[in-house]
């Protein structure tokens, strides 16, 4: 059983939109909050956890949604497209609303925004194990991943080169040319991924691993091991999201008002991180196929620990700071390559959905919180506690990571190393 990599990265196209979004929003919209309509770093905080807060209700619904839902297109392209294509109308307001200075505007778009990403993410990244035997999950997930970070690259080239020194940036530009970004990758994802036939494929080259116990009602009951280590990796996810989310929402500012990095430079170092973590995801994967998934997000957890706590002993910008950003995608790419597919491992098959929601319900949980949090601190005590925090809830998540004992089935290596680099039919 070998991963189709072609088919692969035709699927992480629905991420690569949904990640080029993402990167858009944590590093604009704080800057508008902030410079546009003169809003503090708590309160702001709290806007931008408006999408988490949207999503913890959205994400398991949607996800449980596509999961029932059958159509000419399959389970999860519907809401894929019809999320696509709400987001990219509404998000296209946002400079617009900013350059008039209408905050009601900006928030109403704001809000009709968070609700199109929210009604489609879910079902996107639930594609991939859909289309994915368990065994190479991890391996495909690095690839998902690739595409993810490729989308939120391409967006920060956009701000670092189009984002000037200047009072009031027209953000407008960079919003149109991500929006038809989104677009167009979507596009390439319906026109060469016919997820209805290739279900049908992949439910026959499954291994035949037991399933969970049925109570009566036809749901997935799961031992109470198994379950014990459910709650413990789903915890751990929100433990490196309090850490990850709060420096990566915060970024923007901290290297303005802090660093005094000037205009869109902060996108050029944050840029860093991302090509790290790019060029890790697919060793992610390998490594994980040797050691297993659990020691590989350890080592993620601690790598991440050591560059926040070094990042603290920064108070202006120095070259030397790369390293630790470069570091910071290395541990995040080990992590984030193998704990969703712990998590959709210990799922039924006909639930991947559903675990998907779980997932992004803790994840989406802890990055309503830690905006405010983190925000509250940055506003109250300085700008200083931003990576202190962050190394925090990192030394949280490995003490919770330690109690984990399932999902960590170790992804088929090739025996021919030439065989990871066939694409499939």
């Amino acid at each position: 059983m070998k991963l189709n990599y072609k088919r692969t990265f035709l699927i992480g196209f629905a991420f690569l939109s949904i990640c080029a979004f993402w990167q858009l929003y944590d590093s604009i919209v704080p800057l508008i909050l902030k410079n546009t309509f003169g809003i503090g770093d708590t309160l702001s905080g709290g806007i931008m956890a408006v999408d988490n807060i949207l999503a913890l209700f959205m994400l398991p619904l949607f996800g449980a949604w596509s999961d029932r839902v059958d159509t000419r297109l399959g389970k999860r392209t519907p809401f894929i497209i019809l999320g696509t294509v709400g987001a990219v109308v509404f998000m296209t307001l946002l400079p617009i609303s900013d350059n008039r200075v209408n905050l009601p505007l900006f928030i109403i778009t704001l809000f009709f925004t968070l609700i199109a990403m929210g009604s489609y993410r879910s079902p996107a990244v639930a594609l991939m194990p859909d289309l994915t035997p368990k065994p190479l999950r991890s391996k495909a997930n690095a690839i998902i991943n690739l595409m993810g970070a490729a989308g939120g690259m391409v967006t920060l080239v956009l701000i670092s080169t189009m984002v000037k020194k200047v009072d009031k940036p027209n953000y407008l530009p960079i919003f149109v040319i991500v929006a038809a970004l989104m677009v167009l990758s979507v596009a390439i994802l319906v026109l060469t991924v016919n997820e209805k036939k290739l279900l049908k494929t992949i439910e026959g080259l499954q291994p035949d691993v037991p399933e969970p116990e049925e109570q009566s009602g036809g749901a997935a009951k799961l031992p109470k091991d198994v379950f014990r280590s459910l709650v413990f990796i789903l915890v751990s996810v929100s433990f490196w999201f309090m850490a990850y989310n709060a420096v990566t929402t915060t970024f923007s500012k901290y290297a303005q008002d802090f660093l005094k990095i000037e205009g869109g430079g902060f996108a050029g170092k944050m840029l860093l991180a991302t090509a790290a973590a790019v060029l890790m995801y697919i060793p992610s994967g390998y490594i994980a196929s040797k050691i297993g998934r659990k020691k590989t997000i350890m080592m993620g957890i601690v790598l991440m620990f050591i560059c926040f706590s070094l990042a603290f002993t920064y108070t202006e910008y120095k070259v030397s700071m790369n390293i630790l950003l470069a570091l910071i995608g290395v541990g995040w790419a080990l992590i984030n390559v193998n704990s969703y597919p712990m998590v959709v491992e210990m799922s039924k098959g006909s639930e991947i959905g559903k675990y998907t929601g779980y997932y992004y319900t803790f994840s989406m949980a802890a990055q309503i919180i830690t905006p405010v949090l983190s925000g509250a601190l940055l506003e109250f005590v300085g700008y200083r506690s931003l990576f202190p925090y962050a190394a925090v809830f990192m030394a949280l998540a490995f003490v919770t990571m330690t109690a984990v004992r399932h999902g960590d089935s170790k992804p088929v290596t090739p025996k021919d190393k030439l065989e990871m680099l066939d694409t499939g039919d």
